[in-house]
Order: C-alpha cells, then structure tokens, then sequence
C-alpha cells in the first residue's frame, strides 16, 4: 500500500474456505493513513462490517473512518470505503472516471462512482472472471422485443415475425441437460436480416440501447452468442459476450494499485494463465499453501473402477458410494460421544452427470429415507446429493461434511454449449484448450470443493480412475495435496480421535 504496487495473493483453499486470512488486509486497510476502497464478494460483506472492523476497531489504535456504499462519499474522503467487489467492478467496466481525491490524479470523466488512483483490496479473486463474463454480457429477454417494436411501430409485423421464426430455428435444436444452444447458421442469418432492415431504415438513435449494445458484440469475431431455453414457456433469450476477458479488464486494473486476494487461482505461484486471462500485467504474487499437517485429509482413491465414459461406470460408482456410507455408520456407531465421533458429519456426494444425480437420488433414498436430500439443506445426519454449482454456492452455510464423495473430476463437459463454444476459440489458434481452459478450471473447483472437509481432516472419496491413468492425474493429486492416499477402504477414518490412544492419554 505504501508503494503503490499492485499484488496477487493466493491463501491455500481452507484459509478462503475459512475466512481466515482477512486480518491480513484488514488491519492494514485500517491503520494506512490514506484513502482505500475495500470491495469485497456480497456474501461476506454483511459480516465483515457488522463482526470484523468493529472488533479490530475496538483493539487498535484505529482513527480512520469506515463507510460503506456504492459510490465514493466525496472528495474530502480519506478514510477506508466497503463496497461490493461486484458492483465495483461494474462501474469500472461501463463508466469512466470521475476525479481522485489525490492532487496529481485528474478526472477522466463525470460518471464513475469510484475515483482513479485510490488502492484498492479486492477479495474473492476467484469469482472475478465469472463476475466480469456475466457484465460483459448482454442477453436479450422478451420484453426487448416488445421494446423494439415500440421503437419501430411500422416493422412491428416483420420484427414479430422474425421474432417467431428465430424461436423456431432454436427449438429445432434436440434438448439437453444445460437449456442452452449455441447461435448457428439459421439463427446467425435472421439476426442479420433483422439487423440489416434496421439500418435500411435509418435513424440508428431509435434503437433501444440493450440492442444497441447486443449488435455492438455480436458483430464482433471473437465472441461467444448462445440462446437460453425455457421449453415449458415456449421462450427463448437471446445471449452474447466475449470468448477473451484481457482486452476489457486490462483498462480497469490501470486505473488504480489493486491487491486481489483468492484462492486456487492458479497452480504457479506467479499465476501467469490467471493474469494472462484477467489482463494483468506484472504484479507482486504469493502463493500460501496449507499447513501439511492440521490440513490433512484421507483420500479414498479405488484403482478398479472403469473409467467415467464407460457403461460399466454408473454401476460401479453406486456400490462405491453405498460402501463407503456403510461403512461411515458403521464407524460411527462404534463411538458413543456423538458430538466428538468423526462419522457423526452428514455426507456430501458431488455428482456432475444429471442424470446420474437423479438416479442415486432414487436408489440412496430407498435405502436411507428421508435422510436423502438433493440440493437442500441438511442436518447432521443428512445426506446430500448436489452438482458442483450448488455445493460452491452453499458450503459456507452448509453443516460441515466429513465424508465428501466426488464421482468424477470437475472437468467442464464438452457437451456443454458454452464449454465448446470456448474450446472452439482456442482451437482455432492453435492452442492447448485442455491445459489452458478444462484443467484449470477443474483444478479450482476441486480445491474450493474439499476445503470444509479439511477443518474436520475428514475423508474425501474420489471415484474417478483417471487421476491414476491420465497424465494430469499428477496435477490432480498436488491441488489435493496435503492428503493422506489410500485405494482401500479403511473403517478407522470414521472413528473418533477420541478412541485414539493418544486421545484417553490426555
């Protein structure tokens, strides 16, 4: 803060998890004796105005003034501003600047919310990208129609009837799993029609801007356009935005020194993909790594089963699952403390395939009952069937597992318009699309995944063969290093350490 540098720091996924770290840039936020913005992720915001500062400013000697909002307070601020990272990184990406606070900066523009040159700490790093694909985009809803018919009422039959035939071309594409396609040729060639009669008819300020904005990035080569599905409505969203984040996001990172804070960015301690993707230059960058003993975990990895895109698979995959769950109330049971046993957790299994999820949803619960959950909260006895969406969304607030089974690895399915939408780009140069875009990503997730289980050193089940067959399976392993490896299965995990000797020792 003092030098201005900007810097990149990475806390090891239990500390993120945890929340733990946040003394590291808080106290320095506070007692630095210049202005600073402070944007942090919605989720935690609430807690670290309400718990977090009010503490530290009752144990140090802290004069600074703390406001929270979405703008700057003035000018003559001087103290520390929190906001949300989402809607800071909003206003940077389709506003200018309005003036600094600091003499030898100067206003770019009257519109921005933040000013130029005031540090600024951003946390929650990791959803950075996804925050800025989804302002980047610009989806088009049914109600611009009706705007657009409004706005040219003597094309209101053609624009209706475009609108129809468009809807049509999507429905012809077969269903899947994700509700979305990606635009092709019959799409592609009605959009332009429409456009091309628009301009013919002159006068472009009559465009409603959302439009105006949508042509703006479909026009462009590198761009990802897709349509939404909703088949019980009969509606259809339109959707465009950038294949690549670095042209857009590298004008916001000059506006200002920034120290972003997040966790399994990158495998590199320097992040050179991570900053390559984000459009960060040179930057100060540290990489924190567990601590290798209080953050181990026992990883139950079977070398037999078949691999995930073979018919033999689900099978396998279910006796695993049923096995490991016996034997984790098995375990349990043989402690009479609940509250210290480690088997007395609930159960997570992470399940990417849909239909998959739906079938152990079934069998689970004709075994289990009412224990079976999926995608809502459970108890500590619960047992929870959930895709790797809604388990990142919810583990904060979840009770914490001690058995995580992951069926395969996160590795985004090609299957997935969006997925090979973005592998097309990086086919079409020439790049490594696995190494640069599906492993990492992969990599993330899986890190962000284990990490509550980690506080209890629980057991992590991992059923998917190719972390022992494939050549990224090295990688696999050090993003879920430290971790005790076992390919049987072992019924002492489940027993507390209370029974230990160790434990009745003291």
């Amino acid at each position: 803060m003092r030098i201005g540098r900007s810097a990149l720091m990475q806390p090891d996924s239990l500390a993120a998890y945890q929340g733990s770290y946040r003394l590291s840039y808080l106290i320095p936020a506070l007692l630095w004796p210049e202005p600073a913005v402070l944007a942090l992720p919605e989720d935690i915001l609430k807690s670290v105005l309400q718990q977090d500062i009010p503490n530290l400013q009752q144990g140090l000697p802290v004069v600074k003034p703390v406001q929270t909002g979405d703008r700057w307070p003035g000018e003559d601020f001087r103290g520390l501003l929190v906001t949300s990272a989402q809607g800071w990184l909003r206003d940077r990406l389709t506003t200018s600047l309005t003036p600094s606070p600091s003499t030898d900066s100067h206003s770019a523009g009257p519109l921005s919310r933040f000013p130029a040159g005031v540090f600024t700490l951003i946390d929650g790093a990791s959803d950075l990208e996804r925050w800025a694909r989804q302002q980047l985009s610009v989806v088009l809803l049914p109600q611009h129609w009706e705007g657009l018919m409004l706005a040219y009422p003597s094309q209101r039959t053609f624009i209706r009837d475009m609108r129809v035939r468009i809807t049509h071309a999507i429905f012809q594409h077969p269903a899947n799993p994700y509700g979305c396609h990606l635009i092709e040729e019959p799409e592609k060639t009605l959009l332009y029609e429409l456009y091309e009669l628009l301009q013919a008819y002159g006068d472009r300020g009559r465009l409603p801007p959302v439009w105006q904005q949508f042509w703006q990035r479909f026009s462009q080569m590198e761009r990802l356009a897709w349509s939404s599905v909703n088949r019980k409505l009969g509606s259809v969203a339109l959707h465009c935005g950038p294949i690549d984040l670095q042209e857009s996001l590298a004008p916001v990172w000059a506006q200002q020194p920034v120290v972003l804070i997040g966790a399994a960015l990158d495998t590199d301690s320097k992040a050179e993909r991570y900053r390559d993707r984000l459009g960060l230059g040179e930057m100060t960058c540290l990489r924190f790594g567990p601590d290798r003993h209080s953050d181990l975990i026992q990883l139950y990895l079977p070398d037999r089963l078949p691999m995930p895109n073979t018919s033999h698979y689900q099978g396998a995959v279910r006796q695993e699952i049923c096995s490991l769950i016996g034997a984790k109330s098995l375990g349990g049971s043989s402690v009479q403390t609940a509250d210290s046993r480690l088997g007395a957790g609930p159960t997570v299994i992470i399940v990417g395939d849909m239909p998959l999820k739906a079938q152990l949803a079934t069998i689970l619960a004709a075994e289990y009952g009412s224990r079976v959950r999926v995608e809502v909260p459970i108890d500590s006895q619960g047992i929870l069937i959930t895709g790797w969406e809604y388990w990142r969304t919810h583990q904060a607030e979840s009770v914490i597992p001690d058995l995580l089974i992951i069926t395969t690895l996160p590795i985004p399915s090609l299957e997935d318009p969006l997925v090979a939408g973005r592998v097309a780009a990086y086919k079409r140069r020439r790049q490594d699309w696995f190494k640069a875009y599906l492993l990492p990503t992969a990599l993330n997730e899986l890190q962000h995944a284990v990490a509550p289980v980690r506080s209890r050193q629980g057991v992590v089940a991992l059923l998917d063969n190719r972390v022992n067959y494939r050549s990224y399976g090295a990688q696999i392993m050090s993003a879920l290093s430290p971790a005790a490896r076992s390919s049987y299965l072992d019924l002492t995990w489940f027993i507390a350490e209370s029974t230990s000797p160790e434990s009745i020792a003291d």
